[in-house]
């Protein structure tokens, strides 16, 4: 069974990235970096998400299960959410534990995506359904979002939203539901397309704070 490594995984999606990162903070500013928050309250980021989504069950639902103590330091788009998502499969698809993290990419348009589980993510995603809930605390904008590009080659290592539009400032987010998840195995009876498939449900979000 062939593993994917989390940190191999974030590598390639920061290669990608961090040319077109380093071209979008180069324009205006959206926020005065002396006035610009260094670190956001886990617990009172949270509480409004949970306002956010007060219509949302799965949401909720998910939240209660979000650790939230201490701070996080507030990070900029390409860089994993500080809190990473731990599922049933875990990174190694041997059992609950760590899973992956959330991340905020602002290359062709500002998009939320996840990384990690085991070996690759599959290009049919069947019933499963991967979720963002996110929180401008600058301007006040909201919203949840599904999970759903992806390319199935080798260097696309996540799976993204759509180009959302939450302003500039900054945003919380978390990540959350099912994933599902291959890597290449002989063709047999029970292989007949040469993979192995895994469902992973996530047990607690990947929350981030991204400065936008």
């Amino acid at each position: 069974m062939h593993h994917l490594s989390f940190t191999r995984r974030f590598t390639t999606v920061v290669a990608a990235a961090s040319a077109a990162v380093a071209i979008v903070f180069a324009g205006p500013a959206v926020a005065d970096p002396a006035t610009a928050p260094t670190t956001v309250d886990v617990a009172e980021a949270v509480t409004q998400l949970r306002t956010s989504v007060a219509d949302n069950p799965g949401a909720l639902a998910a939240l209660d299960k979000l650790a939230t103590e201490g701070t996080v330091e507030v990070a900029l788009p390409a860089q994993p959410f500080q809190i990473p998502a731990t599922s049933d499969i875990g990174q190694s698809g041997g059992g609950p534990g760590v899973y992956g993290s959330g991340i905020a990419l602002d290359v062709d348009g500002f998009r939320f995506g996840f990384f990690g589980g085991p070996g690759t993510i599959s290009p049919n995603q069947g019933e499963a359904k991967l979720e963002v809930m996110w929180l401008n605390l600058s301007n006040g904008q909201s919203g949840t979002a599904v999970l759903t590009e992806h390319q199935d080659i080798p260097v696309d290592t996540t799976i993204r939203t759509g180009v959302l539009s939450p302003g500039g400032g900054l945003i919380v987010a978390a990540v959350y539901g099912q994933l599902w998840h291959r890597w290449s195995v002989p063709v047999s009876e029970q292989h007949p397309d040469g993979y192995a498939y895994q469902l992973a449900t996530i047990q607690q979000p990947s929350f981030g704070a991204v400065q936008g």
